[in-house]
């Protein structure tokens, strides 16, 4: 991109607007050079105006400046993808004429400071980057983290992330499959909400967000224009500090899940109509955003007159009305001509259309209040020129230490491990998630194949046989301790867990959660997730088609584990064939694919005995993991399996329970032999990786092991599905588990609700 300048003398300062001076500047996150460049882009000062928008356009929620050089190492093309990186969302071809978007997107500052607004306007925002597209929504997830469940503060923060969520997505519709959530005090000041969303649409349905056509109008579609949110890219793009709820609430958005779901319809029958060129969603950085990238990705210009914009608070600047981010609202460029049609549909829905400006062929984002510019900027620096950084990286030593922890001791135990085992199952990242996704409709629009609670979520594309699986992973411990093996590892188990239920790994978004890249040690992170991320997405052949970087997730300095999200979905031809996770029968035979190690490092063994998030994690074997993949598509295909579990946190004895406990109706028996040549702790707890528990009857137990071996994927019988209300009983060498399953469920499906049981406060 050239530096070249475009002088503009009309453009004057406007009454009543702050001088521009150093220390507003930086205020405004934006460096001495970087101002500069504005300068030289320019041939002259800005505006206030002219500063708030290259401040949003340049902060790193929308501008990327800090990795977007590293996300051109991710893979991203394939035959079945549709849309790659750059749109709203991502879209592959999953058959029969039929086209899936998706995408994730974070909400972690705005949940940190207001929980329920943060979280529920996270799940709206994504939503419209999926209806934009052409796609009508028809699944949610999502991947929250939160510190531990002991601090008020942080059950305040869950509860209202968790509601935030639910009533959200019931109020629209919008069925819930899955997710994640983890609890882990390196996430105590500074919670993760990421939120992830499926959309169906035939091929020729497909809608880009661009802004062609000289003279077409640009229309402001939806709710009002108010002051929540104004400048929420920049917020999201800064450190938190301890008094940061106060001071950011104002740049926290209001939603409105009713007014989306008239918004959703109003959309789609906009796009159908033929009315319309493009359509984005006003999100991060507001009418800002939505129309200088339009005008990027087609090349041309656009000019906004303020006094048009309909607004539902008296005396708003240009400066409050183009970086507000108030929900609900959609920048539409019609066809000319075509205005009056687009104002009738969105009348039908009970919602505004307003003309707020046009489509121009000079290249120029140009903002006008009365008539009077009082904004004339290059549209392209505003999205291609934004400064782009390759930082030092440096892994701490303090880190490499930990790894190099020696775990020995906590291979000691021996006996009767029941008392610890039961311990576990109780611990809130292991216990069931019940009480969380009982809060979401999980089946509303009836096309819900798989709900929570297993391995990944499973959607039917109605008027064919097949469907659509998506999960979200990530184990942020591993990612900490070892970063491009942590990634490798969250691609890894999402491929697995989609596989699991019968789908094949189709493709990948990611919601890349860190730091401060501006920290050596942060940005080395944040460099070898991405390298080790890319390294599986090849193996695997997952292309990314999209996601989102969340830096700067710290308070007071002090950073959360490396959380790179992985929404991974896959596609199954025949959704009758379909793969649950949970035992079926007695007497099927218990079948252990992969091989188990005495790998402790990161385990949540060491978190709830010991306290610890020390030693080296697991390693993967993505050649391996490829093969235990396949072998699952095979033996899913040729229906010769009863159940099908991913083995991950918490080791093999959690596995074997929750095959077992199912969601609790009818929670059967196992009884399982383990005769490895390893302590009892490695064979119940390690979380090493490759390994999947699955059933099937006696009839096709030598069916399911030559499947396996035809693949290269070690597979023996380790047991047998008892009776309903049995025994657990899980025996070794030197140690054994024996309980009655009905005691476990307690343990399993009791502990949230006793935790959330207990008052929490905003303050801790």
């Amino acid at each position: 991109m050239s530096d070249a300048t475009t002088t503009n003398p009309e453009v004057r300062p406007r009454p009543g607007d702050p001088e521009i001076t150093p220390e507003l500047v930086a205020e405004h996150g934006l460096s001495p050079e970087e101002y500069e460049r504005i300068v030289k882009i320019l041939g002259r000062a800005p505006t206030f105006t002219e500063l708030g928008v290259f401040s949003a356009m340049w902060s790193e929620h929308c501008g990327y400046k800090n990795s977007k050089r590293m996300l051109r190492l991710l893979p991203t093309d394939a035959p079945w993808v549709i849309q790659g990186p750059g749109e709203n969302a991502g879209v592959i071809d999953v058959g029969e004429g039929y086209a899936l978007a998706f995408k994730i997107e974070s909400h972690n500052h705005p949940s940190a400071v207001e929980p329920y607004q943060g979280a529920a306007t996270g799940v709206g925002g994504i939503l419209r980057d999926i209806f934009t597209m052409g796609a009508r929504p028809v699944a949610v997830l999502d991947s929250l983290r939160f510190g531990d469940l002991d601090s008020p503060r942080v059950r305040y923060l869950f509860d209202g992330v968790v509601k935030g969520i639910g009533d959200y997505g019931n109020c629209v519709g919008i069925p819930n499959i899955g997710g994640e959530t983890v609890f882990d005090r390196g996430y105590e000041g500074n919670p993760i909400v990421n939120a992830m969303c499926l959309g169906l649409m035939k091929r020729e349905e497909l809608i880009t967000a661009t802004a062609s056509g000289e003279g077409n109008p640009l229309m402001a579609v939806g709710a009002r224009t108010g002051r929540d949110g104004i400048h929420g890219a920049t917020f999201a793009s800064e450190e938190l500090s301890e008094d940061s709820d106060e001071a950011s609430r104002p740049q926290v958005q209001v939603g409105d899940p009713f007014t989306e779901k008239l918004l959703l319809e109003a959309s789609l029958e906009l796009i159908a109509s033929g009315a319309i060129v493009g359509i984005q969603d006003m999100g991060a950085a507001g009418i800002t955003s939505s129309a200088s990238e339009m005008a990027g990705r087609g090349g041309s210009g656009v000019e906004l007159e303020m006094s048009a914009v309909p607004v539902r608070e008296e005396g708003m600047t240009p400066y409050e009305i183009l970086l507000s981010e108030s929900q609900e609202r959609m920048l539409v460029v019609a066809k000319r001509g075509r205005e009056d049609e687009v104002r009738r549909i969105l009348e039908k829905w009970e919602l505004e259309a307003e003309v707020i400006g046009r489509v121009t062929s000079d290249g120029r984002f140009r903002v006008l209040e009365h008539g009077v510019p009082v904004a004339d900027i290059p549209a392209l620096p505003l999205t291609e020129g934004c400064p782009t950084y390759e930082r030092e990286g440096v892994e701490s030593k303090e880190i490499r230490a930990l790894r190099e922890t020696d775990l020995s001791e906590h291979l000691i135990p021996r006996g009767d491990l029941t008392p610890t085992f039961l311990l576990m199952m109780g611990s809130p990242n292991l216990a069931s998630k019940r009480w969380v996704y009982h809060q979401y409709d999980s089946t509303v629009r009836t096309n819900t194949v798989v709900r929570p609670g297993g391995d990944a979520g499973v959607i039917r594309i109605r008027g064919t046989k097949r469907g659509v699986a998506a999960t979200t992973d990530c184990n942020g411990r591993y990612v900490y301790l070892e970063p491009r093996t942590g990634a490798m590892i969250a691609v890894a188990e999402a491929a697995r867990n989609v596989a699991c239920v019968g789908a094949l790994p189709s493709a990948i978004t990611n919601n890349l959660n860190f730091g401060n890249p501006e920290k050596p040690h942060i940005y080395y992170q944040f460099r070898e997730a991405v390298l080790g991320m890319a390294d599986a997405c090849r193996v695997f052949e997952t292309p990314v088609t999209g996601g989102n970087v969340s830096f700067y997730n710290e308070t007071d300095g002090q950073a959360i584990y490396p959380t790179p999200v992985i929404g991974m979905v896959g596609v199954l031809e025949d959704v009758e064939k379909v793969v649950r996770h949970h035992f079926r029968s007695p007497g099927d035979a218990i079948v252990l694919l992969g091989t188990n190690t005495d790998e402790m490092g990161g385990s949540e063994y060491l978190y709830v005995t010991a306290g610890m998030v020390a030693g080296a994690p697991p390693r993967v074997d993505l050649l391996a993991e490829r093969a235990l993949q396949q072998a699952l598509l095979d033996m899913s295909a040729a229906e010769v399996l009863s159940s099908a579990h991913d083995c991950s946190q918490g080791g093999l004895a959690c596995t074997l329970a929750e095959s077992a406990l199912g969601e609790g109706e009818r929670p059967l028996g196992v009884e399982v032999e383990l005769d490895d040549d390893l302590p009892p702790v490695a064979l119940l707890f390690a979380e090493s990786q490759g390994r999947v528990v699955v059933s099937c009857p006696l009839e096709h137990l030598d069916d399911v092991l030559a499947r396996a071996q035809r693949y290269g994927v070690p597979a023996r019988r380790i047991g047998t599905v008892g009776e309903p209300e049995g025994t657990f009983r899980v025996t070794m060498r030197d140690g054994s588990v024996s309980c009655p399953v009905a005691q476990i469920a307690e343990v399993f499906f009791g502990a949230l609700p006793r935790i959330m049981d207990v008052p929490a406060t905003a303050e801790g």
